[in-house]
């Protein structure tokens, strides 16, 4: 069980300051986070097999090497360009 005195423990091996009034909060969302921790270790490690409802299979085939166009004609649609290649501009 997750105690204030173990929430501000870690505040303080952390460096974080946490206000009096948030320990309460922060104990029982580190509970949380332990119990979830505690169910997926318990959680089995069988694998189970699952059958495919709806009977399908993926679909393979060989890779064929067909003609393309030019890069010359597929370049001059681009707005800018670069070399060969289309010039992006970054945004953000």
């Amino acid at each position: 069980m997750v105690t204030k005195q173990d929430v501000e423990n870690i505040a303080l091996l952390s460096k974080l300051h946490v206000p009096e009034e948030e320990l309460e909060a922060l104990t029982v969302d580190m509970q949380s986070i332990i119990d979830f921790a505690d169910t997926i270790n318990n959680a089995s490690e069988q694998e189970e097999e699952f059958d495919n409802i709806n009977n399908l299979s993926n679909a393979f085939r060989e890779d064929v090497v067909t003609t393309s166009y030019p890069s010359e004609e597929i370049l001059k649609n681009a707005p800018e360009q670069a070399e060969e290649h289309f010039l992006v501009r970054k945004r953000g």
